[in-house]
Protein backbone atom coordinates (compact mmCIF):
# COMPACT_ATOMS: atom_id res chain seq x y z
CA UNK A 1 0.00 0.00 0.00
CA UNK A 2 1.41 3.50 -1.06
CA UNK A 3 1.38 6.04 1.80
CA UNK A 4 3.00 9.52 1.65
CA UNK A 5 5.54 9.58 4.14
CA UNK A 6 4.60 11.91 7.05
CA UNK A 7 8.01 13.40 7.02
CA UNK A 8 8.05 14.36 3.17
CA UNK A 9 6.92 18.02 2.14
CA UNK A 10 6.48 19.67 -1.14
CA UNK A 11 9.40 21.29 -0.94
CA UNK A 12 11.43 18.50 -0.53
CA UNK A 13 9.96 17.29 -3.77
CA UNK A 14 10.85 20.33 -5.48
CA UNK A 15 14.58 20.23 -3.98
CA UNK A 16 14.91 16.20 -4.78
CA UNK A 17 13.74 17.13 -7.80
CA UNK A 18 16.04 20.27 -9.34
CA UNK A 19 18.67 18.37 -7.89
CA UNK A 20 18.27 15.31 -10.02
CA UNK A 21 17.81 17.41 -12.99
CA UNK A 22 19.66 20.36 -12.91
CA UNK A 23 23.17 18.65 -11.41
CA UNK A 24 22.97 15.17 -12.04
CA UNK A 25 20.75 14.97 -15.62
CA UNK A 26 17.84 13.19 -14.31
CA UNK A 27 19.65 9.91 -13.14
CA UNK A 28 22.00 9.52 -9.56
CA UNK A 29 22.94 6.98 -7.19
CA UNK A 30 21.18 7.51 -3.85
CA UNK A 31 24.32 8.53 -2.48
CA UNK A 32 25.18 11.09 -4.75
CA UNK A 33 21.88 12.68 -4.53
CA UNK A 34 22.31 12.45 -0.45
CA UNK A 35 25.84 14.40 -0.65
CA UNK A 36 24.69 16.72 -3.05
CA UNK A 37 21.60 17.61 -1.00
CA UNK A 38 23.57 17.65 2.34
CA UNK A 39 20.96 15.67 4.08
CA UNK A 40 21.55 12.10 6.29
CA UNK A 41 20.23 9.21 4.16
CA UNK A 42 17.29 8.98 7.32
CA UNK A 43 16.16 12.39 6.38
CA UNK A 44 16.42 11.73 2.19
CA UNK A 45 14.22 8.68 2.22
CA UNK A 46 10.46 9.92 3.58
CA UNK A 47 10.96 12.34 0.47
CA UNK A 48 12.26 9.43 -2.12
CA UNK A 49 9.71 7.10 -1.26
CA UNK A 50 6.85 9.61 -1.98
CA UNK A 51 8.33 10.68 -4.88
CA UNK A 52 8.38 7.35 -6.35
CA UNK A 53 4.72 6.80 -5.16
CA UNK A 54 3.40 10.12 -6.63
CA UNK A 55 5.65 8.62 -9.66
CA UNK A 56 7.88 11.46 -9.97
CA UNK A 57 11.11 9.32 -9.67
CA UNK A 58 12.05 5.55 -9.99
CA UNK A 59 14.64 3.99 -8.20
CA UNK A 60 15.87 1.06 -8.73
CA UNK A 61 19.36 -0.79 -8.09
CA UNK A 62 20.49 2.40 -6.33
CA UNK A 63 19.61 4.76 -8.90
CA UNK A 64 16.89 7.55 -8.71
CA UNK A 65 15.78 8.41 -12.24
CA UNK A 66 13.21 11.58 -12.74
CA UNK A 67 9.94 10.38 -14.77
CA UNK A 68 8.31 12.18 -17.22
CA UNK A 69 5.98 13.29 -14.51
CA UNK A 70 8.44 14.61 -12.63
CA UNK A 71 9.64 16.30 -15.43
CA UNK A 72 6.50 17.91 -16.29
CA UNK A 73 6.30 18.71 -12.78
CA UNK A 74 9.40 20.62 -12.21
CA UNK A 75 8.83 22.83 -15.70
CA UNK A 76 5.81 23.54 -14.84
CA UNK A 77 3.89 26.86 -13.04
CA UNK A 78 2.76 26.56 -9.50
CA UNK A 79 -0.83 26.37 -10.62
CA UNK A 80 0.05 23.41 -12.46
CA UNK A 81 2.25 22.14 -9.94
CA UNK A 82 -0.38 21.72 -7.78
CA UNK A 83 -2.90 20.04 -10.38
CA UNK A 84 -0.21 17.68 -10.50
CA UNK A 85 0.04 16.98 -7.06
CA UNK A 86 -3.48 16.91 -6.52
CA UNK A 87 -3.99 14.22 -9.27
CA UNK A 88 -1.57 12.21 -7.74
CA UNK A 89 -2.02 12.10 -4.24
CA UNK A 90 -5.76 10.95 -4.71
CA UNK A 91 -4.15 6.99 -5.03
CA UNK A 92 -2.49 6.81 -2.09
CA UNK A 93 -2.76 7.44 1.64
CA UNK A 94 -4.13 8.75 3.37
CA UNK A 95 -5.55 10.62 0.03
CA UNK A 96 -7.47 8.00 -0.90
CA UNK A 97 -9.66 7.57 2.30
CA UNK A 98 -10.30 11.46 2.28
CA UNK A 99 -11.85 10.70 -0.89
CA UNK A 100 -14.12 8.02 0.60
CA UNK A 101 -14.66 10.10 3.31
CA UNK A 102 -15.39 13.55 1.84
CA UNK A 103 -16.14 15.01 5.46
CA UNK A 104 -13.93 14.16 8.38
CA UNK A 105 -12.42 15.04 11.12
CA UNK A 106 -8.16 14.06 11.87
CA UNK A 107 -9.29 11.20 14.63
CA UNK A 108 -11.99 10.49 12.49
CA UNK A 109 -9.55 9.60 9.83
CA UNK A 110 -6.87 7.84 12.10
CA UNK A 111 -9.36 5.69 12.88
CA UNK A 112 -10.30 4.75 9.39
CA UNK A 113 -6.98 4.21 8.22
CA UNK A 114 -6.04 1.95 11.11
CA UNK A 115 -9.03 -0.03 10.63
CA UNK A 116 -7.11 -0.29 7.11
CA UNK A 117 -4.10 -1.49 8.63
CA UNK A 118 -2.61 1.39 8.21
CA UNK A 119 -0.17 1.98 11.49
CA UNK A 120 2.09 4.87 10.34
CA UNK A 121 0.12 7.42 12.22
CA UNK A 122 -0.09 5.44 15.29
CA UNK A 123 1.93 6.93 17.55
CA UNK A 124 1.66 9.65 20.17
CA UNK A 125 2.39 12.26 17.38
CA UNK A 126 0.33 10.63 14.75
CA UNK A 127 -2.30 12.62 14.69
CA UNK A 128 -0.06 16.19 14.37
CA UNK A 129 1.86 13.91 11.67
CA UNK A 130 -1.55 12.86 9.61
CA UNK A 131 -2.31 17.00 9.88
CA UNK A 132 0.63 18.36 8.68
CA UNK A 133 0.13 15.71 5.67
CA UNK A 134 -2.99 17.15 4.90
CA UNK A 135 -2.02 20.46 4.83
CA UNK A 136 0.99 20.24 2.98
CA UNK A 137 -0.33 17.89 0.52
CA UNK A 138 -4.16 18.10 0.51
CA UNK A 139 -4.85 21.49 1.50
CA UNK A 140 -2.36 23.07 -0.67
CA UNK A 141 -2.93 21.35 -3.74
CA UNK A 142 -6.30 22.07 -3.89
CA UNK A 143 -7.60 18.74 -2.89
CA UNK A 144 -9.11 19.66 0.69
CA UNK A 145 -9.92 22.33 2.94
CA UNK A 146 -10.37 23.17 5.95
CA UNK A 147 -12.97 24.73 8.12
CA UNK A 148 -12.78 24.37 12.00
CA UNK A 149 -11.93 21.20 12.85
CA UNK A 150 -13.10 19.38 10.15
CA UNK A 151 -11.48 18.43 6.88
CA UNK A 152 -13.79 18.39 3.59
CA UNK A 153 -12.76 16.97 0.12
CA UNK A 154 -12.82 20.08 -2.51
CA UNK A 155 -12.45 18.88 -6.03
CA UNK A 156 -12.70 14.69 -6.76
Amino acid sequence: MEIIDPHARVADLVGLLYSLENTFNGKTDLYMLEKEMEVDLDDLMPIVYTANSLGFITVGEGDIIITDKGMEFLKSNLKRRKEIIRDSIKKIEPFKTTLELKYFTIEELKYVLEKKGIQVYNSPEGLYDLQITLVEWGVYSGLLKKEGDKFIVVTT
